[in-house]
């Protein structure tokens, strides 16, 4: 049965989203249909908008959603309409990755992600006549109404404040989930995160949760930094300064036993790598398209440091956003200070925000 909905689709690449009214189909083996509560904006959206990550168009991003079931489709057990649902990426469940608990590893990732297409060939949304890619990240939320895929919707209790809890299911997962599950810092350790957006925000929250007792910062903006100090950093310093690896080894003691890369870009991943300490550990994040070539000064690797790439936290949804949420409710992970909401109309202002800056996590609310 063919549902009304809104939805911000993409027509062209750089191009404004236009507010469109479409009708998400019906619903297939292990899709749910939630009617959307707030929408986190995601750097990987406005990546996809540019036309660097490859999703065929007319298309409906959007991936940190968070709403209520309104109906369920076929071998859908877990779920029910009127359950309050946290959005992640889509898994199939059942590859060797996602049994041995690494669902963002999945052989099956790129296709229920990324293709804009269910493995049929058919779209999970129309406008009209018209075929509207959807099943961005297994859900494609920046609309009234998101076709999902049941494997990445988590259920949380009903007394949240559910708005604001979608960046959980990507953003700020992906950087908690770094820290505390690839990383793995023992107390008393110390830490450096370049980049303080919601991933390198998500990674302070954690290192704290940790027990890290140097936790510094890198970003060029002093709003951002006294964020990432009101949020538990040690230290926070501009990006711009002069000899800052002299200054970053003398915060963390001679070098920092792990780092976080958000930035991803030649010079801030040799910067990540030769601030560590030997041995020591980085994790780099960072999303610029399809193909982002560097070049690491091998030598850097030598005595034991490492460099792993970390998609979404490399964590498992259904445990590790729970867990978040309970870290929030005993007031050690508040995610919340770097929310600034806005109504989903005001989309194109909020994708706007998003791409310069003046906002660490826009979240669109219905």
């Amino acid at each position: 049965m063919d549902h009304p909905a809104s939805a911000a689709v993409l027509t062209a690449y750089g191009e404004p989203v236009e507010i469109r009214q479409i009708q998400p189909g019906v619903l297939r083996d292990q899709e749910i249909l939630v009617r959307m509560a707030g929408v986190g904006i995601c750097h990987t959206d406005l990546t996809a908008a540019a036309g660097a990550v490859p999703f065929p168009l007319p298309a409906v991003l959007g991936h940190e959603g968070a709403g209520v079931v309104e109906s369920v489709g076929p071998g859908v057990d877990a779920l029910r309409p009127g359950d309050h649902v946290v959005l992640s990426f889509a898994s199939c469940r059942a590859c060797r990755n996602c049994i041995a608990g690494h669902p963002a590893y999945c052989t099956h990732f790129a296709e229920l992600n990324y293709s804009g297409r269910r493995r049929d060939g058919s779209t999970t949304l129309r406008s009209g006549s018209e075929d509207v890619h959807g099943g961005w990240f297994g859900q494609s939320s920046f609309a009234t109404h998101a076709v999902a895929s049941a494997a990445g919707a988590v259920k949380v209790p009903a007394d949240l404040p559910l708005a604001l809890l979608g960046p959980l299911g990507c953003g700020i997962q992906t950087g908690a989930g770094a820290l505390l599950r690839v990383l793995r810092p023992r107390p008393g350790s110390s830490v450096i995160v370049f980049g303080a957006g919601a991933v390198g925000l998500g990674s302070v929250l954690a290192a704290v949760v940790a027990g890290c007792s140097a936790i510094v910062v890198v970003a060029p903006g002093p709003g951002r930094r006294e964020l990432a100090l009101r949020l538990g950093a040690t230290a926070a310093l501009d990006s711009a300064t002069q000899g800052i690896g002299r200054e970053l080894r003398g915060l963390t003691g001679g070098g920092a036993d792990h780092s976080v890369d958000t930035v991803s870009t030649e010079e801030v991943l040799n910067l990540a790598v030769s601030t560590l300490r030997s041995p020591g550990s980085c994790a780099t994040v960072g999303l610029r398209g399809q193909r982002n070539p560097v070049m690491l000064d091998q030598s850097s690797l030598l005595m034991g440091r490492s460099v792993t790439g970390v998609i979404e936290g490399d964590v498992d949804p259904q445990t590790f956003i729970p867990e978040l949420i309970e870290l929030w409710r005993a007031g050690r992970f508040p995610f919340d200070q770097m929310i600034t909401t806005l109504p989903f109309q005001e989309i194109g202002a909020a994708l706007a925000a998003a791409a310069s800056g003046a906002v660490v996590k826009p979240v669109l609310t219905f």
